[in-house]
C-alpha cells in the first residue's frame, strides 16, 4: 500500500444540517410505531455517534443493543467479507427492531445482519443509516429511514472513521488523500 504524506478533510454535511435531519428521522419513526415499543440496534463503531443522537428524538419506550461487524481494517475499501465480532445480548423476537448504520455502501454488511437479525424473528425489522451511497449498491438492501444520499467518495466524521482516526468529527467530511 502506498504512504500517503497528506490527507485532506473537505465537509460535505455540516453538524447543524445533520442534527436537524436526524430530529425528523426520530420524528418519523416516532410516528410509524406510536404507541409500541421501539429496540434499535447500534452496528459499532460508526453508528454510535448517530444512535446517541436519534434516540433521544424518539417519544417512545426504546431499548437498545450492539453488534459489531468488520469489514474495512485500515482500507478505504470493503474487503467484501463480513464478520460478525460482537453479538446482541439480549433476544430480538417479537421485537420492532431497527438496525441503526452510520453508511449503507456496497450492502454487504447490511445484507448479512438482516439476514442474521431476521432468523431471531423481531415482529417488524427496519434499517435505518444516516449516509446512503447508492451507487456503490452491490447486494439490493434499502434503508427505511435515510438521512442523506451522498455521491460515491470515502467519508469520515460523526462517527465514521479512516484506520480508527477521525470519528470524533462533528461533521462528516470527504477524506481525499494525496500520494507522496
Amino acid at each position: 500500500m502506498a504512504e500517503y504524506a497528506t490527507e485532506h478533510l473537505r465537509v460535505l454535511l455540516r453538524n447543524s444540517i445533520i442534527q436537524r435531519r436526524i430530529r425528523y428521522m426520530g420524528k418519523q419513526m416516532s410516528r410509524d410505531f406510536r404507541g409500541e415499543r421501539l429496540h434499535l440496534i447500534g452496528v459499532l463503531k460508526g453508528a454510535s455517534i448517530f444512535l446517541a443522537d436519534l434516540i433521544r428524538q424518539i417519544s417512545l419506550e426504546v431499548s437498545l443493543d450492539f453488534m459489531a461487524v468488520s469489514s474495512y481494517g485500515a482500507r478505504t475499501e470493503s474487503s467484501g467479507q463480513v464478520r460478525l465480532t460482537k453479538d446482541l445480548d439480549t433476544s430480538i423476537e417479537g421485537l420492532n427492531v431497527i438496525l441503526v448504520e452510520d453508511i449503507l455502501d456496497t450492502g454487504l454488511t447490511l445484507d448479512y445482519l438482516q439476514r442474521v437479525l431476521l432468523q431471531r424473528k423481531p415482529k417488524s425489522f427496519h434499517i435505518a443509516a444516516l449516509l446512503d451511497k447508492r451507487q456503490r449498491r452491490v447486494k439490493n438492501v434499502k434503508a427505511d429511514y435515510i438521512g442523506f444520499e451522498i455521491p460515491d467518495e470515502f467519508v469520515v466524521g460523526f462517527g465514521l472513521d479512516y484506520a480508527e482516526r477521525y470519528r470524533n468529527l462533528k461533521d462528516v467530511c470527504v477524506l481525499s488523500q494525496k500520494e507522496s
